[in-house]
């Protein structure tokens, strides 16, 4: 009746990673060795000193830590001071006030210990104790269970720390991505700056028209806006990014696109180490134990328990007498007890523990299910990225080619002028688009970085 419910629906996970053999993986480097951007990484550090997520999990940290010294604490004897006074007044045709009445009248009773009439004070100054002794481990498992939860409380601060890290290098990464945004439509403005006075000389020479000139100023005007808008992100990011690191608004120190480098080996390693370094497994992991320690602890509930009750003291009627030697007073209880009837109270804890405890089996089968995931999707995203900006660079090529010979054709009447409207905007898409992939690749090796648990050593 005493056991609790068992936990059989853990799931098995595979041996290996798709596509990956059995090798150590990116996730065991320490950030500092995996981020080789000098800007990225003096980032990064002042966001693990400055960040306020990070110093409220600490915080948290302090409170389980508390938890603990609570659960100990209840499993060692209560001592408490205690200063009281009272007084009494028994009913005269009751038998203590029948009994105080003669003794008062009694002739043999000394004066001191002469009961007062009609109302009695009591005072008593000394100590009292309780304690409950924990012979089926109840308290214990309540102990158990609180270290648990601060053990847990440390891995959700080793989570905020990877979740920290890939965050500052995904902004980062986006923001080195908009830099060269902005240079590609720079010089895009340049080229299409350079097309329109052209076809405004060519209209003057009677070899082109109006609509020609405006069209092509239109394509400029729509390609100067995308250079605000694309300001406008840079500001935004920035500004998370020194919220993330603890400072007011201000412009991000950072490198170029051109001095990123993609590593040229990319291993996953194996799933079992995955799930020793995911702090959100593992936080999960512990939260499950913490709530088995509990469930043991609201079944052991129904046990009898023992309590010892003992006070030490002086007790007197009188207070001129309080501190005599005939005023010292003892006792000492001992007892076992235990709930017979209404355990409704009882019952329903114990039902809150167990569904408290498989809720936490399934929260730990979602954190493995979804480290996998994100491993296996980082992973092929990674291997389709590469892919795709291989064929992009190719496009971007030919497109700029495009751009050249359809400007030469124009120029010798050969081409129309929406062909090189056509081209130019052809051309400054997909070298955005370029762009935007090999951003992409950056931001799945951080992805990656964070699913195997990297960052928080």
């Amino acid at each position: 009746m005493m056991q609790p419910v068992e936990q059989r629906a853990q799931i098995k996970t595979p041996a290996t990673f798709a596509g990956q053999a059995d090798s150590a993986g990116i996730g065991s480097l320490q950030w500092k060795s995996f981020f080789n951007d000098r800007y990225l990484v003096a980032l990064i550090d002042t966001a693990l000193q400055n960040n306020l997520d990070l110093k409220m999990a600490v915080q948290r940290i302090e409170m389980a830590r508390t938890n603990i010294m609570a659960a100990h604490g209840a499993m060692l004897p209560v001592v408490s001071g205690d200063v009281s006074g009272g007084g009494r007044k028994f009913g005269d045709y009751t038998m203590d006030g029948v009994g105080n009445y003669d003794t008062n009248f009694s002739g043999n009773i000394d004066e001191d210990r002469r009961l007062p009439a009609p109302f009695m004070p009591d005072y008593f100054v000394g100590l009292r104790s309780s304690w409950e002794i924990d012979i089926w481990g109840k308290l214990k498992n309540q102990k158990k269970a609180a270290y648990t939860r601060f053990l847990a409380s440390e891995k959700g601060r080793q989570a905020i720390i990877t979740g920290l890290i890939a965050e500052i290098a995904r902004s980062y990464y986006e923001l080195l991505a908009l830099d060269t945004e902005l240079d590609i439509i720079r010089k895009n403005i340049a080229l299409q700056e350079s097309a329109v006075e052209t076809i405004k000389i060519q209209k003057e020479a009677g070899r082109a028209n109006e609509l020609g000139v405006r069209q092509l100023t239109a394509q400029l005007l729509n390609t100067r806006s995308l250079e605000f808008e694309v300001q406008q992100k840079v500001i935004e990011i920035e500004n998370n990014v020194n919220l993330l690191t603890g400072r007011f608004p201000g412009p991000i120190a950072r490198g170029t696109t051109s001095e990123q480098a993609m590593p040229q080996v990319i291993s996953a390693g194996v799933p079992v180490q995955m799930l020793r370094r995911r702090p959100d497994i593992q936080q999960a992991q512990l939260d499950l134990l913490a709530n088995y320690s509990e469930q043991q602890a609201a079944q052991l509930a129904f046990l009898p328990s023992l309590n010892i009750t003992a006070f030490l003291g002086f007790n007197a009627f009188k207070s001129n007498l309080l501190f005599s030697s005939g005023s010292l007073a003892y006792n000492a209880l001992g007892g076992l007890t235990a709930p017979l009837v209404n355990r409704k109270a009882l019952k329903a804890n114990q039902k809150r523990a167990e569904a408290a405890s498989l809720e936490a089996l399934y929260a730990y089968n979602k954190s493995v299910l979804n480290g996998f995931r994100e491993v296996s999707t980082s992973l092929k995203k990674l291997e389709n990225t590469r892919q795709i900006g291989d064929l992009k660079k190719q496009e971007v090529e030919v497109l700029q080619q495009a751009v050249a010979t359809s400007k030469d054709l124009f120029l010798t009447g050969y081409a129309s002028y929406l062909e090189v409207i056509t081209a130019q905007r052809g051309v400054l898409q997909e070298e955005l688009n370029l762009t935007n992939v090999q951003k992409e690749q950056f931001l799945a090796l951080v992805e990656l970085y964070r699913a195997l648990g990297g960052g928080w050593e």
